[in-house]
């Protein structure tokens, strides 16, 4: 169905009900409760998750297919941004069409971009890419201000034509929608002592991921996708054979890079503001993280890796010095600021010294990232044990081979 075999329509279908059922996954405690400020339900909060989603989905098509690791994908993510704010300034403010252009601007830039890159593999085509993403921060930041409005960054007005839309007599600026449908409107439900906001931002941003991850599956699956993997194995070994490499790597960048436009058409149609900090290394070096800590090469691993980082930054975030000091309220008051004051170090502003510790560990001890420990936890949770001899015996007797324990990851 769909041109997928049974495992991977499943895959999708798993996909599709961690998608609608994420409102009820972030919000697992009952509000008033001491453990309610760990809830992450709000809509902010799963789009971001959609998002970066879907930027790690084509950041791993390159890096996770190929093995070229791109440090400059922030650049297509602010390209994409600035192509959809110009969108709602000039046409309308429905997302489609500013979706649609970010996609294409994106697409031409990473052409451009690949092209030139892809002349070299290695660490030299990472050094290029990061070189690249730099010169667009600097442009966007100080050269091209009539275009990005430098680093105040590019928003809507209200002079600004937008001559698809009715005249605007309200004074106050225009909200993205979808045809008509106001991104920002949500329903909120009581059920059990929680709250659940069900809003059309996320499952618009939900709905697109879903079928960029079914895109990412079938060029997976594609013989493109198996010559992707062969690059990857032994480019040298391919080029012996005379068959040329770069027109599959550079459409792979394009593709990349046309996801990463996407992601920041996405990230303008929540918040109509398209800013040169979106283009810096360290956006990059974020989806890098995202893709190892879900695990590189994998379908699932990069949307794991968006959403536990995206999380475990807003959980982290919010525990300050005033809640640890009543988690550790128990202990004598010398011991119990020594532990404070060590804990306030990687929790609130000190998050990204516990992304760093977790990326060291995932690495050491978890290659694989996320997916590998799913697939660990799987083998320990086997229902039938294998024999010494390598067969199992059922209730008659008869002897069977061991089924293969199936991959989490596809």
């Amino acid at each position: 169905m769909l041109g997928l075999n049974k495992r991977d329509f499943r895959l999708l279908i798993i996909v599709l009900l961690l998608t609608l059922g994420t409102p009820f996954l972030l919000q697992p405690f009952a509000e008033g409760t001491e453990l309610a400020k760990f809830n992450a339900g709000y809509p902010d909060l799963m789009q971001r998750i959609a998002i970066f989603g879907i930027f790690a989905m084509g950041f791993n098509i390159l890096f996770g297919l190929t093995g070229y690791l791109s440090f400059g994908h922030a650049a297509f993510l602010g390209v994409g941004s600035y192509s959809a704010v110009w969108m709602f300034k000039l046409l309308s403010m429905n997302v489609i069409p500013a979706i649609l252009l970010a996609m294409i601007t994106a697409g031409l830039f990473s052409l451009v971009i690949g092209y030139i890159s892809l002349r070299r593999s290695g660490i030299y085509f990472s050094i290029l890419t990061l070189a690249f993403a730099q010169m667009s921060f600097a442009l966007a930041y100080s050269v091209l201000t009539p275009i990005t409005n430098g680093e105040t960054g590019l928003q809507l007005a209200l002079s600004d034509p937008r001559i698809l839309d009715p005249v605007n007599n309200t004074g106050s600026l225009p909200l993205t929608n979808i045809f008509g449908l106001e991104m920002n409107a949500a329903v909120k439900i009581e059920m059990l002592g929680r709250l659940y906001t069900f809003s059309v931002g996320y499952y618009f941003s939900a709905a697109i991921a879903l079928l960029a991850f079914y895109v990412s599956l079938r060029i997976f699956r594609s013989p493109f996708g198996l010559m992707l993997r062969a690059i990857k194995s032994n480019q040298q070994r391919l080029s012996y054979t005379g068959l040329s490499t770069r027109p599959y790597t550079l459409a792979a960048f394009v593709i990349s890079g046309i996801y990463a436009g996407l992601a920041g058409g996405l990230m303008a149609s929540m918040d109509p503001l398209a800013g040169a900090e979106r283009m810096q290394w360290t956006a990059s070096g974020e989806v890098v993280i995202m893709s190892i800590l879900g695990g590189v090469g994998t379908l699932m691993g990069p949307v794991l890796g968006a959403g536990a980082i995206k999380y475990l930054e807003n959980i982290f975030s919010k525990i300050n010095e005033s809640v640890l000091q009543s988690w550790f309220a128990f202990l004598p008051d010398g011991l119990e600021n020594t532990v404070v004051w060590v804990f306030s170090r990687f929790t609130g502003d000190g998050w990204p010294l516990t992304l760093g510790l977790l990326f060291m560990l995932v690495v050491t001890f978890l290659p694989g990232g996320l997916v590998e420990g799913g697939q660990r936890i799987a083998k320990l949770f086997k229902r039938d044990k294998v024999k010494p001899d390598g067969e199992n015996n059922d209730e008659d007797g008869a002897k069977h081979k061991p089924e293969p324990t199936p991959r989490v990851d596809e």
